[in-house]
Order: structure tokens, then sequence, then C-alpha cells
């Protein structure tokens, strides 16, 4: 089972058909693979908190929205995820490669990869961490809960998610 397939499969299945996204080497196939669907816009960004900026206008303007990054962006995002869609209640889907976990090769990223829990944590932000037979279904249960409760819920993926399958 390919885990970048279950991913985009949640995707397709939630509806969701507004991308933004920021590079990160595990999340390349699902960057390419929603690219070239033409029932998504993407919209490649070179900064988290503008991609939370266009996922807003996105859902504003009907559409399915979704973020696709790297936890280390996370910081970047805190303000407008707190003064745009936390306040006004703007649904949106993180898809969130979460570096700096166990088997992190890279040591810079590991103080970010320790903090973003918490981070989601104090900012009440739900979160999910399937295992790759669990993503499909993941996906779109964490859109449906952001749909419902108008708010961003974070799906978060780690090296070994992406080392299965």
């Amino acid at each position: 089972m390919d885990p970048t397939l279950t991913v985009y499969r949640g995707l397709k299945r939630a509806g969701i058909d507004f991308a933004a996204s920021v590079p990160c080497v595990n999340l390349q196939k699902l960057l390419n693979l929603v690219s070239e669907d033409p029932e998504i816009i993407h919209v490649p960004v070179t900064r988290e908190e503008e991609g939370v900026g266009l996922c807003a206008g996105a859902w504003m303007g009907g559409q399915g929205p979704a973020l696709l990054m790297q936890n280390s962006g996370l910081g970047n995002s805190i303000n407008a995820l707190a003064s745009l869609d936390l306040l006004y209640r703007i649904p949106l889907l993180m898809i969130i490669s979460h570096r700096g976990c166990e088997g992190e090769q890279l040591v810079g990223q590991m103080p970010m990869g320790r903090l973003t829990p918490g981070l989601l944590d104090v900012m009440q932000i739900p979160r999910f961490s399937p295992a790759p037979a669990e993503a499909e279904d993941t996906v779109v249960r964490a859109w449906t809960l952001a749909s419902a409760e108008r708010r961003p819920v974070a799906v978060l993926l780690d090296i070994a998610f992406w080392r299965k399958g």
C-alpha cells in the first residue's frame, strides 16, 4: 500500500478541490498527484501563512481547501491560523509532514518536531496521526471535522508513515 496514494484518495473522497503547498521531500509524490489533478486547483506558496490566507479565500469562494506543508512551517503560520482561521471559524485541512521525530537524520528538524503536537494542542487544533492503512479514512474524517466545527484540523504524517506501505 502506497502511503501517498492513501492520502491522495482521502483528499479526493473528502472533496478537497483547492490545495496550497510548501515543498517537502516527504510530500513530493503527493504534491505531484495534486498538481496533475485537473479537479484540484494547486497553488505552490513560499511561506505557510500565505497558504493559510489563500485557503481561507478559497473556502470563502466555496471550495474545500487543504494546506500541504512540513511541520517546521507551523511556526510561520501560527498568527495566520489564530487571527484568521480560528477567529473567523474558517475550516482548513492541514496535511503536515511531521519531521524531527524518531528516525530523523537532520538534527535541525528535531526541536520543531518535538514542539509540533504541543503547539497544535495549545491552539486547540485537533490532530490525527494515522497509519498508512488508516490515512484515507482519517483524511476524510479530518475534513469532515474541520467543516462541521469550522476550524483547522491537522493530519500529522511522520517519517515512519512514509516508510511503510
